[in-house]
């Protein structure tokens, strides 16, 4: 049996899948984002719905209902410096691309505020609704709280999603860790230029790249317990430009990402014990920056099971369960630092399932019909907790 508000939405799903493919061919990175803000405000007024922008980090803030009570609902806006080769007739050619599906995300949140304010003399406290930057680079979440997103209403609780192309659609998980934290780090080795032909003369910061590679996988395979859940990659390794020089500089770029706080700490003291050691032995100098930290997501036993119970009462066939824990990071985690928060993935694999890729992959394919219940999810996650809290 479908809720009334999911019935709603679906009325109106033409509507979404327009949002959709108008975002999709306008995607931008990073803080700013002055083509995505303006299609939100454009939409949010023309819905009558107040609402606030934050320039220095282009979040949308809007409001729908009063109250003492305040339940905020997130969506990220930002996209990928990915050229897209998804074959989609909508797809974008800026040479970026919504591969994580946050064009889905900023649909569903505008899809919620036409549901929230068709029945906001219903509501009993106040719908924040965050539209936020800067989620792919670890920026957004962070410069959303020190800009007081939280604040005037105080925020009490907030939900989020993320949809997933490589999943059945419409399927939901949660769970209390569901993502774990990330700590992104930046290896400059410098050592001494030279020809190519006379390596003797010079010090190879590419040789002791190589064995810092090593080394910090080894850390892994044989200082991590394999009853523990730790990733580190080496995404970058960049030196050199010509073929027959030894160049004077190497740069390695790598993320930890870890669940437990002690392994984390534990790791990045190796991390940076390592890569001194091994510059000393290759006779490099070496510097390490941080690139970002950012804490693991930890979601809200309680707010959990009230969301859940919410997706149920609006469709008894949704699936949903409770196996969301995978080693990707969010900084929605930076509001779950402050409030009580629930996080959850919904999938929107399309129909042929061949065409099914991860996120952040050029390929990517979103199944719009997701969108509606979506959209009905985040409507009925906020009414049903403003009920049981207002």
């Amino acid at each position: 049996m479908q809720n009334q508000l999911l019935k709603e939405a679906n009325e109106f799903q033409e509507k979404l899948s327009a949002w959709r493919r108008a975002l999709h061919q306008i995607p931008e990175i990073g803080l700013h984002l002055p083509k995505t803000v303006a299609f939100v405000k454009k939409e949010l007024e023309q819905m009558d719905i107040p609402y606030t922008v934050y320039e220095e980090s282009s979040c949308i803030v809007a409001l729908i209902g009063s109250g003492e009570k305040c339940f905020m609902l997130r969506s990220d806006m930002d996209a990928l410096p990915v050229r897209e080769e998804s074959g989609e007739p909508f797809a974008s050619e800026n040479g970026c691309m919504h591969a994580c599906g946050h064009d889905m995300h900023t649909t569903t949140l505008l899809g919620a505020a036409k549901l929230l304010k068709s029945h906001e003399r219903e509501l009993k406290g106040t719908v924040k609704l965050l539209f936020q930057s800067a989620e792919e680079t670890f920026q957004g979440a962070k410069a959303a709280v020190d800009a007081g997103v939280l604040e005037n209403p105080r925020v009490d609780a907030a939900f989020a999603m993320h949809v997933a192309p490589n999943s059945e659609n419409k399927k939901i998980i949660y769970g209390e860790y569901p993502m774990t934290s990330v700590y992104g780090f930046r290896v400059l080795l410098t050592g001494k230029g030279t020809h190519g032909s006379a390596p003797e003369l010079g010090v190879d910061p590419i040789n002791a790249g190589v064995h810092l590679y090593l080394a910090l996988q080894e850390l892994i395979a044989r200082e991590i317990s394999a009853m523990e859940e730790a990733v580190l990659t080496i995404g970058r390794f960049e030196s050199g430009s010509a073929f027959n020089v030894i160049p004077h500089r190497a740069v390695l770029e790598g993320s930890l990402r870890t669940f437990k706080s002690e392994v984390r700490d534990y790791i990045i003291c190796r991390i940076k014990e390592v890569a001194k050691g091994v510059a000393a032995t290759y006779r490099c100098e070496v510097e390490l920056e941080v690139l970002n930290d950012v804490p693991a997501v930890k979601c809200d036993v309680k707010l959990n099971e009230e969301i859940i119970q919410s997706v149920r009462e609006l469709d008894s066939e949704l699936k949903a369960y409770p196996t969301f824990h995978v080693m990707g990071s969010e900084d929605f985690s930076y509001f779950g630092e402050k409030i009580p928060t629930s996080y959850f993935f919904i999938g929107a694999g399309v129909d042929n399932q061949d065409e099914w890729v991860g996120h952040h992959n050029p390929h990517a394919k979103f199944n719009e019909t997701c969108l509606p219940t979506a959209a009905a999810i985040y409507a009925k996650a906020a009414m049903d907790w403003l009920e049981n809290h207002g």
